[in-house]
């Protein structure tokens, strides 16, 4: 039997890996100084020594290596010899970021260490060697004198079955100190002939030596998992034990298992390279609950009866089966658009992904910027697409920095203006319509109106002396560059890059704005759909060609008048809408349609919305409401202004899917030109 290539389980165990660190990493942040929570201890622990279990079977050596350390520090925590204090959750929350990097470097095929990383790792180990110092007791000078162990390590059978590798205990080991094989052998439990040998069972023992002075809580953590699945003796290596060792061992039979760096050679770089091309953010696997996969196969289940009565219609049809067929084509559409939500929820996962990044965050800023800051998460299990997911992250993380970094005021400032010394940071997520609502608010000094509209003048982007509505003047920030920050820093101005921010979420479909009132916080709102795979849209027919305007923008159909359309400065039209005037787009204009209406009296006008902002889209006509699988144009042609994407209908010809926010900008220049 050829050996196994360990390469194929890379990705899981990245992915597993980082999931281990997001978990050591909640948990320290939920970890106080002078703690003594053994549950939070526990799952730190077992998280690095998962890692490092899994680094060591795939041959990440410097990954083991570094994790290993500092298990070693969580295991004197665990043994509570050691105390909890913010120094040590700081150097142990440094390490977390120090091996996601690590981890980054392994699956791209680069060496994983690096001088950050060593100098991290020598940190950990002069912390770790000074354990007399740290212990609240005064037992630790004897561990200074044990110089190895003996370890009589048997397996039971069924160990290999639990998941547990033999071979990977030894490369463990190997890892604290020089691993001496002293003697393996055969357990009486092994069948006596060949043919009768299981697999799966193992029958093997062996005697080991550990060589080095090791603490015992060390060689413990080896063997943390195998309660039960083996029979475990370990001692310290006695002084007569020592002596010996010192002399050349005798010459002996080969051992029924060599040491792990003859058995188990990490893998090469060539094979890393190779887990590495498939190790991409755009290929990561999904975690799909039962229940969806249940729902999955009921419908498949569904769908296959509906098929089958069908088929049977078909083979023997007359008319006086019409009635059925009819029937059974509307079980067909049924089925379908269950199936498809079904298929659509398994992308869905929890925004508690995204939020779980921000108490590390609030943690750090705080301590840099010397604030205080409560934060608040709600609708962390509110589901939106995977793909929506992975893009908005940014955008959040930007938002939160400036709402502490320039929303919320210090202490003292807060005391003088009678608030709490904290100020409070909130992060709310709600389906609302067709939509998910991400909120991001903070009870802090809000925009400084003056600071903003002096820098716009001062930019051109008003006239001094102009009126602005709060609205406006919240809008200003989002222009491209805009800034009212005094000085560059290492943290983004609230104004620097909201540019970026809008941009981002309009990509994927979505907008953002932003309420404030001076001296009680800003509110900013992002819109996002559920999903960028699927709209719901209202077909519209403008001359030969037909678009897709989405339904969450549509604010009203009506018919005009010609006498309702009025002329501005500049060529373009406005109408009045519920007392206020609108900038009218005449879409086959736009998009250069032939054979389209123009008299604004035989069309129809579809006013949609963006961001509070609306205009009046003149069509032809109204063809009915279709779920529109999006596809995009720039993969197989280039972007096109004022269009989304494309989708096929269902004649199989080609529409066009309206991007609502770039027409509605479009139209708002018109009008103000």
């Amino acid at each position: 039997m050829g050996a196994v290539d360990l390469t194929q389980f890379h990705k899981t165990f990245f992915e597993e890996s980082l999931e281990g660190l997001d978990a050591m990493e909640t948990a320290l942040l939920a970890l106080d100084s002078g703690s003594t929570d053994h549950e939070l201890v526990h799952t730190i622990f077992r998280a690095a020594h998962s890692i490092k279990g899994g680094a060591a079977t795939f041959g990440f050596a410097d990954v083991a290596a570094f994790t290993h350390v500092a298990e070693s520090l969580l295991e004197e925590v665990r043994s509570e010899r050691r105390a909890v204090d913010g120094a040590l959750i700081d150097l142990l929350l440094r390490s977390v970021d120090c091996l996601r990097a690590m981890l980054a470097r392994s699956s791209s095929g680069q060496p994983a260490a690096d001088a950050g990383s060593e100098t991290l790792r020598g940190e950990l180990l002069r912390l770790v060697s000074g354990e007399a110092a740290a212990a609240p007791g005064a037992a630790a000078p004897q561990a200074a004198a044990v110089d190895g162990w003996d370890i009589r390590f048997v397996a039971l059978p069924h160990l290999l079955q639990t998941g547990n590798d033999p071979l990977r205990l030894f490369r463990e080991l190997e890892q604290l100190g020089r691993l001496e094989v002293r003697r393996a052998f055969v357990l009486d439990s092994a069948p006596a002939r060949l043919a009768e040998l299981d697999p799966s069972q193992c029958h093997l023992g062996w005697e080991l030596r550990l060589h080095g002075a090791i603490a015992r809580g060390d060689v413990d953590a080896v063997f943390d998992w195998l309660d039960g699945d083996c029979e475990l003796a370990i001692e310290a290596l006695s002084g007569q034990a020592r002596a010996a060792a010192a002399q050349p061992a005798p010459a002996a039979a080969p051992p029924a298992v060599a040491p792990a760096s003859a058995t188990a050679p990490a893998a090469p770089p060539a094979r890393e390279a190779t887990a590495s091309a498939t190790a991409s953010a755009e290929a990561s696997s999904i975690r799909v609950g039962i229940d969806k996969v249940d729902a999955l196969i009921n419908m498949m289940g569904e769908l296959v009866i509906t098929q089958s009565m069908l088929s049977d219609i078909g083979e023997h049809f007359d008319f006086t089966k019409l009635e059925r067929l009819r029937e059974g084509l509307a079980q067909l559409e049924r089925n379908t658009r269950e199936l498809q939500e079904s298929v659509m929820r398994i992308r869905m996962l929890p925004i508690g992904s995204v939020f779980n990044r921000f108490p590390r965050l609030v943690r750090d800023l705080e301590r840099k910027l010397g604030k205080q800051v409560r934060l608040e998460l709600h609708g962390e299990h509110t589901e939106l697409d995977k793909t929506v997911l992975e893009k908005i992250g940014d955008p959040l993380v930007h938002l939160v920095r400036n709402a502490i970094d320039h929303g919320l005021e210090t202490p003292e400032k807060r005391r003088a203006a009678g608030k709490p010394d904290a100020g409070t940071l909130t992060l709310d997520a709600h389906h609302e319509g067709g939509n998910i609502i991400v909120r991001i608010s903070d009870d802090g000094a809000g925009l400084n109106r003056a600071a903003i509209v002096g820098k716009a003048v001062e930019r051109g982007l008003v006239q001094p002396g102009q009126q602005l509505s709060d609205e406006e003047v919240a809008e200003l920030i989002f222009a491209p560059g805009f800034s009212t920050a005094a000085q560059a820093t290492d943290l983004s101005g609230r104004g620097v890059g909201m540019d970026v921010v809008r941009r981002n979420v309009r990509d994927l479909g979505g907008s953002v704005g932003v309420k404030s009132e001076a001296g009680k916080g800003s509110v900013f709102t992002i819109a996002l759909p559920l999903t960028l795979a699927i709209i719901d849209g209202l077909v519209t027919a403008v001359g030969e060609e037909r678009y897709i305007v989405p339904l969450t923008s549509i604010v009203e159909s009506l018919r005009l008048g010609a006498e309702a359309v009025r002329r501005i400065a500049g060529g373009g039209e406005v109408f009045q809408f519920r007392g206020d005037y609108l900038p009218l787009m005449r879409l086959h204009r736009a998009f250069a349609c032939a054979g389209a209406i123009t008299e604004v009296e035989r069309g129809i006008v579809v006013v949609i919305e963006d961001d509070g902002r609306r205009v009046g889209l003149l069509v032809d006509d109204l063809l009915g409401q279709q779920q529109a699988v999006i596809k995009s144009l720039e993969k197989h042609y280039q972007r096109v202004q004022g269009v989304s994407g494309a989708t096929i209908l269902s004649d199989g010809s080609v529409a066009l899917i309206v991007d609502v926010g770039g027409v509605v900008r479009l139209g708002q220049r018109s009008k103000a030109a």
